[in-house]
């Protein structure tokens, strides 16, 4: 077998692992039969390998660039007994690795701690992606992580200054403090991945009339606050915008493209100084559409498919349903079920139905041709190999390492 490629971003990597391809090869061939005008063939029933947990709605943070900000604080969460059996019936069908982020601050939860351990006793991958304002949470936690788990915490600052304004905490939450908080989670388990998440912004970005605090000077500065407090990588990704009342999430829209050359030459230069200041102790990561844009092709990530086939590997479970994709959790055409929808087995069968008519029916190249899609060279990889005619016995499998998707 060939070693499993070490990029967090190579999905077809990830579902070529002896753990998962099983369900790639079960869904290329029923596509190919699909295709084939075969109307009776049998959607194969694999659960998703990982799913995005949103565990409450509730943010004590007021981020002006949340792309979730319409859905939050609605008092709405999802009960403990639904997500433990949402978790059985889940790990049952094949789910692999679970990602405690979005739609709210999941350290509000007032079971947060039960269910990270109740995930970690069915043997399954986890990631918590938290704004870091109750780290004593996680560090409750922090011993019953591995070192294929993480925590991430959303900073997008370096300094103290513009992290206020970036996410205007309610209290008093500093950014110093919240380092000390991640320094004590690494000194209790050093096996644990922590990640520093930096979503740059450059100048002049507007949401709803406001100008969003800049942080393109800051990427140096915050590589040199995760060197010093134990941080195992620093994540940047770009500014992506969601206007209010519409899925449209995208990058420059309109186009412009010289202020477009000016912010990729300010990213550059400042992404170059950051990975000197790195010198091997941080990793420095790159989001899939940093690097579009860096290489001027992110207008490419908004041409996809007609199907999006990441859909069937991964799902989104939300106080408000599940939901087809992360970008559009909240979304009522992106809704497969409500939250119940995974609570037993008749209730996944439901969904899975739902699921099946959601790619057969979605146009991806029509219903996303606005957004900058995380998923977008997974899903042309699934479709390439599809139309390819190879048999899928020639798939290479890679060993099972990283599962989340």
């Amino acid at each position: 077998m060939e070693q499993l490629e070490k990029r967090e971003h190579d999905f077809s990597a990830k579902l070529r692992q002896e753990s998962v391809i099983s369900a790639l090869k079960d869904y290329v061939s029923w596509q190919r039969e699909l295709r084939a005008g075969r109307e009776d063939t049998v959607f194969p029933v694999h659960g998703p390998v990982s799913i995005n947990l949103d565990l409450t709605t509730a943010c004590n943070f007021s981020c002006p660039h949340c792309v979730d900000s319409r859905l939050l604080n609605t008092g709405d969460y999802l009960d403990l007994e639904t997500v433990r059996k949402s978790i059985d019936t889940l790990e049952k069908n094949g789910l692999k690795s679970v990602i405690i982020i979005g739609g709210g601050e999941p350290t509000i939860h007032k079971n947060f701690q039960e269910i990270v351990r109740f995930i970690k006793h069915r043997g399954l991958q986890v990631g918590i992606a938290t704004n870091g304002s109750r780290l004593e949470k996680v560090a409750e936690v922090a011993r019953e992580l591995s070192g294929k788990d993480w925590v991430r915490l959303s900073l997008d600052a370096a300094r103290e200054s513009t992290f206020f304004k970036a996410h205007r905490p309610r209290g008093r939450t500093p950014l110093s403090g919240i380092l000390e908080g991640a320094s004590r989670i690494k000194d209790l388990n050093p096996e644990v991945q922590l990640g520093y998440s930096f979503v740059v912004v450059w100048e002049g970005i507007e949401v709803n009339g406001y100008e969003l605090a800049a942080n393109v000077d800051e990427m140096e500065l915050a590589v040199k606050n995760a060197q010093e407090h134990g941080f195992d990588y620093v994540s940047f990704k770009p500014c992506l915008v969601r206007l209010e009342g519409t899925m449209r999430e995208s990058l420059f829209d309109p186009p412009d493209p010289q202020r477009e050359e000016r912010v990729i030459e300010q990213i550059r230069r400042n992404l170059a100084s950051a990975q000197a200041a790195a010198s091997g102790r941080v990793r420095i990561l790159k989001s899939v559409n940093l690097e579009a844009m860096l290489d001027k092709r992110v207008h490419d990530l908004k041409v996809q498919p007609e199907t999006c086939h990441s859909q069937y590997f991964r799902t989104v479970l939300a106080p408000s349903g599940i939901f087809h994709c992360p970008a559009l959790r909240g979304v009522e055409h992106a809704r497969l079920a409500d939250a119940s929808g995974y609570r037993g087995r008749a209730n996944f069968e439901f969904t899975h139905a739902c699921l099946e008519h959601s790619i057969r029916s979605y146009n991806a190249r029509v219903g996303c041709n606005t957004v900058v899609c995380f998923y977008h060279q997974v899903n042309w990889w699934i479709e390439r190999f599809i139309a390819s005619g190879e048999p899928v016995e020639s798939i290479p499998v890679v060993g099972d390492d990283n599962f989340f998707l």
